[in-house]
């Protein structure tokens, strides 16, 4: 019986090309962070040390205190003069990203579908990002935070994807079976392999494709949103 159904966002209720979006994004972080002293080549750097340290976390501390310990070890900064500018970055210019993504209306269209439906929503978002980054991301697909019965932010949870761990705990906070949940995404190994390794049954939308490991999509339904509505009504239709 299916109850809920757990969503991607970026790539999947947010269409977007990822090197695109994240060249956008950190130039832009970059060109603020100049002034206290960072080169391009130092906060790249820091960055991808605080991404590595979330993606292993253990769950042992939140993703936030992975990420800012091992950034802070390679950027040898003071981060009471960076986080002011960070928290007006993601106040002011991060909006402007949302030029370098897509948007496709059916996203919000098949959310409040299924709410409708009495299925429950719950936004499984790889939480690398901080919470407001997430709720304006959330936005720039169609939505409100509100929509989602709860989406994850790296203050929040101590597992990344493809850490099938991930998965369990948001399940275990929803009170959920994975055998009562699909999982929506577009990534072939964080979404569907991942979330297989938790229980889940997947759905690999492929609008917005990432597919590292070469693996071959015929493994898993997939397709563009009008496939995926039509296999969650099978899918209800089942009982």
């Amino acid at each position: 019986m299916l109850k809920a159904v757990l969503f991607d966002l970026d790539g999947t209720l947010l269409p977007m090309d990822q090197e695109i979006f994240m060249k956008d994004y950190f130039g832009r972080l970059i060109r603020r962070l100049a002034p206290i002293g960072y080169t391009p080549e130092l906060f790249l750097a820091a960055m991808k040390a605080g991404i590595a340290a979330m993606v292993q976390n253990d769950g042992s501390r939140t993703g936030e205190e992975a990420y800012w310990e091992a950034y802070t070890a390679v950027s040898q900064t003071d981060l009471s003069a960076e986080m002011p500018i960070l928290e007006v970055f993601y106040n002011t210019e991060f909006d402007e990203v949302a030029a370098v993504c897509g948007y496709t209306p059916k996203a919000a269209e098949l959310v409040r579908s299924l709410q409708q439906k009495g299925i429950r929503v719950i936004l499984a978002t790889n939480p690398l990002f901080p919470r407001i980054a997430t709720q304006k991301r959330i936005r720039w697909a169609g939505l409100q935070p509100e929509d989602f019965e709860l989406y994850t932010t790296y203050e929040d949870i101590g597992y990344c994807k493809p850490n099938p761990d991930y998965y369990r705990e948001v399940l275990r906070r929803a009170g959920l079976d994975a055998a009562d949940c699909l999982m929506v995404g577009n990534d072939v190994a964080e979404d569907m392999m991942a979330g297989a390794k938790a229980g889940l049954r997947g759905f690999l939308l492929t609008d917005c494709l990432i597919n590292t490991p070469s693996a071959d999509i015929n493994d898993y339904p997939h397709g563009s949103f009008e496939e995926l509505e039509a296999y969650v009504g099978e899918l209800l239709a089942e009982g």
